[in-house]
C-alpha cells in the first residue's frame, strides 16, 4: 500500500464530504449552513489542491483543474458571505444564503468529478 496515495485519496474524499455537509439543507436558510464547515471545506480543498501539484499525467491535470474549480467556487462563497456580513451589512438573507450555497454546489460537483476520476484511476490500475 502506498501511503502517499492513501493521503491523496483521503483529502479528495474529505473535501467532497465536507463540501456536501455544508451544501445539504434548505438553500435559503442560513442556520442550516455553518460558516465553520465552509471554512473547513476551503482548507481541505486547498490541501487537496496542493497534493495534486507535481503530477505530470493527463489525469493529474484533470484532477488539478477540478480542484482549482472547487477552490475558486468555495472562496467565492466565502467572499459572498463576508461581503454580506461585513461590507453591505445586510446579513445572511435568504438571497445571500442561496448564492453561497449555490457556489458551494458548484464546488461539490467539481469534488464529485475528482472522486470519480480517483475511483476510475484506481480501477484502471494494474499490478
Amino acid at each position: 500500500m502506498n501511503f502517499e496515495k492513501v493521503v491523496f485519496g483521503f483529502f479528495i474524499v474529505l473535501a467532497a464530504t465536507l463540501n456536501f455537509g455544508f451544501f445539504i439543507g434548505d438553500i435559503d436558510r442560513p442556520e442550516l449552513h455553518n460558516v465553520y464547515e465552509l471554512f473547513a471545506a476551503i482548507v481541505v480543498n486547498l490541501i487537496a489542491t496542493a497534493l495534486k501539484f507535481g503530477d505530470r499525467t493527463q489525469i493529474g491535470a484533470t484532477h488539478l483543474s477540478a480542484s482549482l474549480v472547487a477552490d475558486l467556487q468555495l472562496i467565492a462563497a466565502a467572499i459572498t458571505w463576508g461581503v454580506a456580513l461585513y461590507v453591505t451589512k445586510e446579513g445572511m438573507t435568504p438571497h445571500v444564503t442561496a448564492s453561497v450555497v449555490s457556489l458551494s454546489g458548484g464546488a461539490l460537483l467539481a469534488n464529485i468529478v475528482s472522486v470519480i476520476i480517483l475511483t476510475t484511476e484506481t480501477i484502471m490500475l494494474r499490478r
